[in-house]
């Protein structure tokens, strides 16, 4: 394909200066167009807007002129939206022209003179003039398309993160509908063991739901604030208890945030210790259980206590293990120490973990009581 022939377009009232510009940037590859003004000269860069050929590439302007002087049709040209950039010639020395055409937005400037000795200045202007017109194109055409390709991601992410929520939202529904289920069927079950097994898979069931019901109704789907998750699923485990045999569970807890797998392990271990406290720490009725969270230094104190018999707990032959083998099971998930408070009166069960995950390791654990 042939290069396209640059067109120039000379913007002056000296008709013999502007014939030896044509044929001298004619002899270098330029096409020539001539103005006796500036009012004329806009004319032709209006007119070249929707020409066919590409229109004006760049712009010889004189500075003395009858109507518009050089610098007047400098602004004019500058407000033109995609103007050809614009080379300023003038036959004056004064260097305060100069500096008042570039501030304008000239792209180069020239002292001329009458035998046209500039011209070939004049082609090595304008040739820059193009190249630098060339770049600004490029650089404004990859700007364009950085903020194209931002807002593409944007929208992917906005999108994205609806998603999320609307699966988070679908699941959490589905968590609720099953330990509904449970609770009905607990409530209707005749055997007192079978009774307790159903109510404690409706516990964990809603452990779980509680951490989605946060993620969709949260504007942070990377994590869970877990005082806020805790003090809620305590509101399930109280509402589903018996009685009133947990109207005396408390928390206390600092605002920490951990990501959504770890703090469905850090409810589920909740869950099995409040309802092991709430079967075995007081046998002759209801009393106090405390669930402690607090942040020291990178690692998280889960606490969760009560004032009952302690050590002097009877085994219960019904007891198939499961929630010690759930309790070990979470804690390793969340790489934690399970321990056992010797100093507490009652049953005191201290859980340790990082608030952020540490590197794969050994993880040191102890069953619940």
């Amino acid at each position: 394909m042939n290069q396209r022939t640059p067109t120039l377009l000379y913007i002056d009232d000296d008709d013999a200066l502007a014939r030896l510009v044509d044929r001298g940037l004619t002899r270098r590859g330029y096409r020539v167009v001539h103005a006796a003004s500036g009012e004329e000269g806009l004319e032709h860069i209006r007119r070249a807007q929707d020409s066919i050929d590409g229109g004006i590439d760049v712009v010889a302007l004189d500075q003395y002129m009858p109507g518009l002087d050089g610098l007047d049709t400098l602004e004019q040209i500058m407000a033109i939206p995609g103007a050809p950039p614009v080379v300023f010639v003038t036959a004056s020395q004064d260097s305060s022209i100069a500096v008042t055409a570039l501030k304008a937005g000239a792209a180069d400037y020239l002292v001329k003179d009458v035998k046209g000795d500039f011209i070939p200045l004049l082609h090595v202007a304008a040739e820059g003039a193009l190249r630098q017109a060339e770049l600004q194109k490029a650089r404004e055409e990859a700007e364009a398309e950085i903020h194209a390709s931002r807002d593409r991601y944007a929208a992917l992410a906005a999108e994205r993160e609806l998603l999320l929520r609307e699966v988070n939202h679908r699941v959490g529904n589905s968590l609720q509908i099953i330990a509904s289920l449970l609770h009905l069927q607990a409530s209707s079950a005749g055997q007192e063991e079978v009774k307790a097994a159903l109510t404690n898979a409706m516990g964990r069931v809603a452990a779980v739901a509680q951490v989605h019901r946060r993620l969709y109704t949260s504007q942070d789907l990377k994590s869970v604030v877990l005082s806020q998750y805790l003090d809620s699923l305590l509101e399930d485990l109280r509402r589903s208890a018996e009685g009133n045999r947990m109207s005396r569970l408390t928390l206390k807890a600092e605002p920490i945030e951990i990501d959504p797998d770890r703090a469905v392990a850090v409810g589920i271990i909740v869950n099995e210790l409040v309802m092991n406290a709430v079967k075995y720490a007081y046998p002759d009725g209801a009393g106090p259980i405390h669930v402690e969270l607090t942040l020291q230094g990178e690692n998280v104190l889960l606490a969760i206590a009560d004032d009952g018999v302690g050590d002097n707990v009877k085994a219960d032959p019904r007891s198939t293990g499961m929630g010690q083998r759930i309790v070990a099971a979470m804690a390793t998930k969340l790489d934690a120490s399970v321990e056992r408070d010797p100093a507490h009166s009652g049953t005191r069960i201290l859980l340790r973990f990082r608030r952020v995950p540490a590197a794969p390791g050994k993880t040191n654990t102890a069953a619940a009581s």
